[in-house]
């Protein structure tokens, strides 16, 4: 096989330029192996450059089935490359891998793709190839033996990749299409209303701690007197609560209601939301 012959081949096997194949053909000797090995040394390298850079593009994928469904993001820098074939095929297979792995980040890294290389190093050579940082995000993965997963995916970039992925669990005996009608738009409520916790009992005492401190500085200058300050302060407080609590939230649908309302209005005695996630490209 001559020279160039290797060079096409190894542009094949790896996607990197012509004249890095080039060089690394002759730094082995010719040798497409050892050449292989080069590149990806070097693609590390490229990469490590490229990873102090912001990545808060990309996309959000979807995979299983209603009884265990992951959702995995993985960011870039542009939008373009978001809707690149090489970087989509990716995050495809990373999405089922992830589902298998349960979300295990560590353990998803080291797993091996359909080319025989780990998922770590198929990420450094995709980051080599595209010029570009790319970086596994948020992952999660729902699973309920007595519950039914439902899903929705908003400004879909294809198949089962989008900006926007929501998950919830709904546990109940009915299988009714009112509970999958339901759980449709549960889906939908969740992705434009962005829930803290299930319940204000839920809801990560940091982010209460914090919240409270902007309301503290709000009404540090207000002149108020200290009685009055700390009324203002409760409400303000539980009106978080409310506002950020799945259950206690406006109804997308009908915002005359709660989300507890409508699920008291379902009449389904054993409903129970049981858990649910929404991960937003780059928030």
């Amino acid at each position: 096989m001559s020279d160039i012959d290797k060079v096409k081949k190894l542009r094949v096997a790896t996607g990197a330029g012509f004249k890095d194949c080039n060089l690394a053909i002759k730094e082995s000797n010719g040798d497409l192996d050892k050449a292989v090995e080069i590149l990806r040394v070097k693609g590390i390298s490229k990469a490590s450059k490229k990873m102090s850079r912001e990545a808060k593009e990309g996309v959000v994928a979807v995979s299983g089935d209603n009884r265990k469904t992951s959702i995995i993001e993985v960011n870039c820098e542009t939008d373009f490359v978001a809707k690149n074939e090489n970087f989509i095929n990716f995050v495809k297979e990373l999405s089922e891998l992830n589902n298998e792995k349960n979300s295990n980040i560590e353990q998803l890294k080291s797993t091996q793709m359909h080319n025989g290389k780990s998922v770590n190093d198929n990420l450094v050579a995709l980051i080599a190839k595209i010029g570009e940082k790319i970086t596994i995000g948020k992952t999660k993965t729902i699973s309920n033996n007595s519950s039914t997963n439902y899903h929705y995916l908003h400004t879909i970039v294809k198949d089962n990749l989008a900006k926007l992925a929501v998950v919830v669990s709904l546990e109940t005996k009915d299988q009714s299409d009112i509970i999958k009608n339901f759980g449709k738009q549960l889906s939908m409520h969740i992705a434009a209303s962005n829930p803290l916790a299930l319940d204000p009992n839920l809801i990560d005492k940091d982010i209460l701690d914090k919240e409270q401190e902007l309301v503290n500085e709000e009404l540090k200058n207000s002149g108020k007197s200290e009685d009055i300050a700390k009324k203002i302060s409760i409400g303000k407080m539980n009106k978080f609560k409310e506002e950020n609590s799945l259950l206690t939230q406006a109804w997308v649908m009908e915002p005359k209601k709660k989300v507890k309302d409508i699920i008291k209005e379902l009449s389904i005695n054993d409903l129970k939301i049981k858990e649910f996630s929404r991960i937003k490209i780059g928030e």
